[in-house]
């Protein structure tokens, strides 16, 4: 069985098919929060503390950090400002972290500063971009999130994305790094341009599964760009996500609608033994608007890696939560 150990200083968990969904929280993230990106660039670190605390007391399992404030010179800012950040939302909580930046010198930097087994958030299948983060891979020995696009950009044939997936991981083993430290995002398409993006990922899920036996993330908003009441669609995405095969999403604990469909598929997916966890964080439950309020008080964001600002084609992956 396919296991994925991600760990901080005092704390340790498992991405795995017969482990609870990881939710890895999107939230501190300046990707499209213009107020976010100012206050970081200013060394103003209170909204990024407060989305820490909110983000772990709504139940997310890691938290994904990015400080890519800018797309001007980002070899020379993000470094500091990413080693910055982690340090800060290390202070606040122990749960693991995925270290999410398109700039090798700020994940070479990172990984210095980040305690425990952080995830890196990330490598495609350029050839560039293989050759710069393997090695980091291998030196840390963490786990690493492949993205299943290369320099021909994001293809919308799944076989495509299939493959490239595959070449990712046959070249993490050439460099001695085995399949499970690889969590492979087969890259989540807007449903309201792409009306088989849901199949697709179904079916690329499956394979992955199946054939390369490999853990899987995705930016789970991307699902639900462009159209309404996008928590709706993103709700319903997750259970059939997880039931084809997907381990992992980055995306906004903060939504309890979302969350409740995640705890919902690990009871029925029976990775919420004797629905444990079912029972204690809903047992009390009282429904109020007071709650849905407080949920769409929550600026929209971006899912979790860099989007825009990346280049590969990984504008994709960033759409507004």
């Amino acid at each position: 069985m396919t296991r994925t150990v991600v760990a901080s200083a005092t704390k340790e968990i498992i991405i795995g098919f017969d482990q609870p969904f990881c939710v890895i929280g999107e939230r501190i993230n300046p990707t499209g929060r213009k107020k976010l990106a100012a206050e970081m660039v200013e060394g103003n670190f209170d909204t990024v503390k407060a989305d820490v605390l909110a983000q772990v007391a709504a139940g997310a399992t890691m938290l994904d950090v990015n400080a890519g404030v800018t797309a001007v010179n980002p070899n020379e800012t993000e470094p500091p400002l990413l080693v910055k950040t982690l340090e800060i939302v290390q202070e606040l909580t122990d749960i693991p972290l995925s270290i999410d930046s398109s700039v090798t010198e700020a994940i070479k930097a990172a990984l210095e500063v980040t305690k425990g087994r952080p995830l890196v958030n990330s490598v495609t299948g350029e050839e560039e971009k293989l050759e710069a983060i393997l090695p980091l891979i291998k030196k840390y020995d963490v786990p690493v999130v492949a993205i299943s696009n290369d320099e021909t950009g994001i293809s919308e044939d799944p076989d495509v994305r299939f493959a490239v997936a595959k070449k990712i991981v046959e070249h993490a083993a050439d460099y001695g790094i085995p399949a499970h430290d690889i969590v492979v995002d087969p890259l989540v398409m807007p449903i309201g341009a792409m009306g088989t993006a849901g199949q697709q990922v179904f079916q690329l899920l499956r394979r992955l599964r199946e054939e390369l036996k490999v853990n899987t993330t995705c930016g789970l908003s991307n699902i639900s760009f462009g159209l309404p009441h996008r928590h709706g669609i993103n709700a319903g995405f997750i259970p059939m996500v997880i039931g084809a095969g997907m381990t992992s999403a980055i995306m906004n604990p903060c939504r309890p609608q979302e969350m409740e469909a995640v705890r919902a598929a690990n009871v029925l997916n029976g990775t919420d033994p004797n629905c444990q966890e079912w029972i204690m964080t809903y047992r009390d439950h009282k429904p109020a608007a007071a709650n849905s309020a407080t949920a769409d008080a929550a600026p929209a964001d971006a899912t979790a890696s860099s989007g825009g600002r990346r280049r590969g084609g990984r504008a994709a992956r960033r759409s507004a939560g």
